[in-house]
């Protein structure tokens, strides 16, 4: 394919799809919240509604994974999106809290479910070859759905409460659906098992952590979630509290970080050379955290504003490199399984992070949740890359705790506490850094 991914009628669809799903999935979000807020008046109903939507992508993101490695994708996303049609459908008629809830976990399945499956129709659309420049258009479309979804959610709640809402996301459900069965693409998982072994559900994380580059950078994701998720539940009252100001102005930050996101995700991946991927998604990372930690120190709302563009760059650039890492070190049998392994991590994390936020903004503040949560995560990126030189830039032990280095008249045991350390070379290629 030349040109333009976008003047690919399948490359369309799918991110199309992806801006749709995402978009459908905040407006149910948004009325759900609000419906559940309404209803209880009650934070841990609320928080449980979170628990619902996101748990599944943690508790079964093995399986959900193998099932999208062993099943053709665009026939598998045409069946997922048509039950999330009906679950949207019935929950627009549902009443009490209870049954809300129980539905809404179903839809989280569906959610856990439906990402993997486009995560993998990637590569057989684009090749491995453009999956940098795939994915960018990809997580833009996405974050236009990031960005107008909880507005409309907003609107048709007030509008026509629970029922409108989400009879309009079954509406986006029905429209990915009737994508999927119109893509010319397909991903058999039979032509990509070869002589592999029986697959696992675990396969996935397993794979992921086995392998050094991509380990580090799921460590460092989980680690940088972990606090950056924090400051979400920190913002509102360091907006509001700390810098006086109302809740335009908590939007106006808000809509800022998106458009960045956007922008990041179109714009810059295209600038990457493929060896430097990892090196970039990790100090994405680290600019990230840093946008989101300086306006404390700094207390201005301009600054505010032009540090979460900055950050949403970064966060857009962080994204995709990290999705094209996975597509390019993964082998593609193994893609739905590691994305669905993937998830599980990033939603781990922010679980974690928002419940731990709103302890942190009782004990030390908006303004100290901001400085410290923000420049842990920052501190993840920075260790993260100084981890990934070391293991490319050959510094080499001193004692005799190492591998085994190879010189130039063969293999050579490491040198002993009083010998000096051989001058050693270690191949830093784009091989070894980026492909297998």
């Amino acid at each position: 394919m030349t040109g333009s991914l976008l003047r690919d009628r399948d490359f369309r669809l799918v991110a199309g799809s992806v801006g749709v799903s995402a978009l459908g999935d905040w407006v149910a979000i948004v009325a759900l919240g609000l419906y559940i807020q309404d209803t209880t008046n009650s934070g841990i109903a609320v928080a449980a509604l979170w628990v619902c939507l996101f748990g599944p992508s943690v508790a079964v993101a093995g399986y959900v994974g193998l099932l999208v490695d062993r099943v053709e994708a665009t026939r598998l996303l045409a069946v997922v999106s048509v039950i999330g049609t009906l679950v949207a459908a019935v929950l627009a008629f549902m009443t009490g809290t209870g049954a809300v809830l129980a539905l809404t976990a179903f839809l989280g399945v569906v959610f856990a479910m439906s990402q993997p499956a486009e995560f993998s129709l990637v590569p057989p659309l684009a090749g491995h070859g453009r999956v940098q420049e795939a994915n960018g258009h990809v997580e833009t479309a996405r974050y236009i759905g990031f960005g107008l979804g909880p507005v409309l959610g907003g609107f048709l709640f007030a509008a026509g409460g629970l029922k409108l809402a989400m009879l309009v996301d079954a509406g986006t459900f029905a429209a990915v659906a009737c994508a999927a069965l119109a893509l010319r693409v397909r991903r058999d998982p039979s032509d990509l098992e070869g002589q592999a072994a029986a697959p696992r559900a675990r396969d996935g994380i397993t794979y992921l952590f086995g392998d050094r580059v991509l380990a580090l950078a799921m460590m460092v994701a989980f680690g940088s979630l972990l606090f950056m998720s924090a400051i979400w539940v920190a913002e509102l009252f360091f907006i509001e509290d700390v810098l006086g100001k109302g809740d335009v102005a908590y939007g106006l930050m808000l809509t800022t970080w998106t458009v960045g996101m956007a922008l990041g995700a179109l714009l810059l991946p295209r600038r990457v050379a493929a060896a430097a991927v990892p090196a970039t998604g990790l100090a994405a990372v680290a600019v990230q955290g840093s946008a989101l930690a300086l306006p404390a120190l700094w207390l201005s709302f301009v600054f505010l504003v032009v540090c979460s563009f900055v950050g949403g760059l970064a966060h857009g650039l962080k994204n995709v490199m990290f999705r094209s890492l996975i597509h390019v070190r993964v082998p593609d049998r193994l893609h739905g399984r590691a994305f669905a392994a993937y998830n599980g991590i990033r939603n781990t994390a922010e679980l974690g992070a928002f419940a731990a936020g709103g302890f942190l903004v009782a004990g030390i503040g908006p303004r100290g949740t901001l400085a410290y949560a923000g420049g842990l995560s920052a501190l993840a990126g920075l260790i993260g890359i100084l981890v990934l030189l070391r293991m490319y830039r050959g510094w080499v032990p001193t004692g005799p705790i190492g591998v085994r280095l190879e010189t130039g008249g063969g293999t050579a045991d490491p040198p002993g506490p009083a010998a000096p350390a051989p001058e050693v070379e270690l191949d830093f290629g784009a091989a070894e850094k980026w492909g297998k």
